[in-house]
């Protein structure tokens, strides 16, 4: 009886062993979640500006333009300052109409089929302000 309950505790000690290292690799090898990082449009201080004005991403992650100060803005991206200098991925990313509202948003994700590379993109109505922003994509 003692052996019958020694054997039984010896399993159980081992099965908890081996379903504690299981889960410590699969926690471990587990794929980074996507994030989503957000830009200001219009500074709190009150400038013409992105805030932040330069994004360093991953492909997945997720890019959210929020309206802040100082509106209409929009958020357009120069086909010649993206990877691959593509009008298509130009378009696809643009956001063309103004946006009045506060926190009023627009977002997009940067998924496997965009290229790595810097996106450089601006606000229409604030361009000559210098209202200008850059996301870089790593791989």
């Amino acid at each position: 009886m003692k052996l019958i309950a020694q054997i039984s505790r010896s399993l159980s000690l081992a099965l908890f062993a081996l379903v504690l290292m299981v889960g410590s690799f699969v926690a471990v090898v587990s794929p980074a979640a996507a994030e989503t990082f957000t830009v200001k449009m219009g500074a709190d201080s009150g400038l013409l500006q992105f805030e932040p004005a330069n994004v360093t991403i991953h492909s997945g992650d997720t890019v959210k333009w929020v309206n802040n100060k100082l509106p209409p803005h929009n958020i357009l991206f120069d086909e010649k300052q993206i990877p691959g200098a593509s009008k298509e991925l130009a378009d696809k990313l643009n956001h063309t109409q103004l946006m009045f509202s506060p926190g009023e948003a627009y977002e997009v994700t940067f998924s496997g089929d965009f290229p790595a590379g810097t996106y450089t993109y601006f606000c229409a109505p604030h361009r000559g302000a210098g209202m200008v922003g850059k996301i870089t994509v790593e791989g």
